[in-house]
């Protein structure tokens, strides 16, 4: 049996449609009223869940102009961690509202916590996951904090090895996890298809036994919706009204229709694996006719020998199949038939196959 979790009554596993989570990350690019927006539009365009972030930039990092804490290159080129952090970060007094208006709009929201009080602020809103960022798999305190709560938690692993990924699963196993899964995830913001070396997912499933998705930054759906073929049960993707709306996070993320499309050819995608099956499936069943059978060519009188020249394979499919050709060929027919006529096992004398 294959693993499975439930995130608010939705089960998730490789025996049910990929679980698409739109993550909202920066989008909201400081209004309240975006925010609520892009819940609103996921759940439209079909996502099963939407994702914030719960942090203040002093509890992820600190307001220091030192060298090592400034971004070189990329979009937030010169930029310190303080600022980027007090632009996109999430305020803490959003959280019951979005939490309040996904109810409404019928869709969950959960988040990925980056400090103990941030968890504690998601309890007292009854979250019903916990998804741990890639930078923080290395956080095992904090990973710990989150299992115990005893909710279902994902883990992305964008930049860990196989120990760290380990060390990770074995945290939230000791903190008292029960439910748990973990993300292939490249972080590059945006990162290119070919860096996601897509079979790893299989590795992981086999290696980890967990159930295993895809937290994927490439610009569109083809990286994610080969992802299910290989075996991922969740795809998480940034979400944005705009692409062009000039947020840290805007750029790589998709929009309403990618996101729609998104939901729905990932889940044709996983309706197409399917199960073994070498049988006919019933949208053949009506084309069967048009298979090449043997036919009688000639008219033949009862007693007469079937010659080469009497028999042909041609559609369409109601004869004996074309393999009995020479099987055929070289016996009698028992009563009269007629050329265009189909050759079945009754008319021929002795047949036994």
């Amino acid at each position: 049996m294959t693993p499975e979790i439930v995130i608010a009554g939705r089960k998730i596993g490789q025996s049910h449609p990929p679980y698409i989570i739109a993550e909202l990350s920066a989008n909201h690019n400081g209004k309240l009223e975006t925010a609520l927006k892009i819940i609103e539009q996921a759940a439209k365009s079909g996502a099963d869940a939407v994702k914030l972030q719960t942090y203040r930039p002093d509890t992820i990092t600190l307001d220091s102009d030192a060298d090592e804490f400034k971004l070189k290159g990329g979009l937030w080129d010169g930029r310190t961690l303080y600022e980027l952090y007090e632009e996109a970060h999430m305020p803490w007094e959003w959280h019951k509202p979005l939490f309040e208006h996904a109810r409404k709009v019928g869709i969950p929201v959960f988040s990925s916590p980056f400090d103990a009080t941030a968890v504690d602020l998601l309890e007292d809103l009854n979250a019903p996951a916990y998804k741990i960022a890639s930078f923080e798999a290395v956080d095992l305190p904090l990973i710990r904090y989150v299992a115990s709560t005893g909710k279902p938690m994902i883990i992305s692993t964008g930049m860990a090895d196989a120990e760290e990924i380990e060390e990770a699963i074995a945290a939230a196993r000791d903190g008292g996890c029960r439910e748990l899964a973990i993300l292939h995830c490249v972080s590059g913001y945006p990162a290119p298809a070919e860096d996601y070396n897509l079979r790893t997912i299989g590795d992981m499933i086999e290696r980890f036994g967990l159930v295993t998705g895809l937290s994927d930054h490439t610009l569109d759906n083809t990286t994610a919706i080969a992802s299910v073929v290989l075996g991922a049960s969740i795809i998480e993707k940034h979400f944005t009204l705009d692409r062009n709306g000039g947020g840290p996070d805007d750029s790589f993320s998709l929009e309403p229709a990618d996101l729609a499309a998104l939901c729905l050819d990932s889940k044709t995608a996983w309706k197409a694996l399917g199960n073994v099956d070498y049988g006919r499936k019933s949208s053949e069943q009506g084309n069967a006719q048009f298979r090449r059978s043997l036919y009688f060519v000639e008219d033949l009188e009862a007693g007469a020998v079937i010659g080469a020249e009497a028999v042909r394979s041609v559609r369409p499919g109601f004869g004996l199949a074309p393999k009995f050709m020479d099987d055929v060929i070289g016996k009698r027919v028992n009563r009269d038939v007629r050329k265009n006529t189909p050759v079945k096992a009754d008319v021929i004398e002795g047949w036994e196959f």
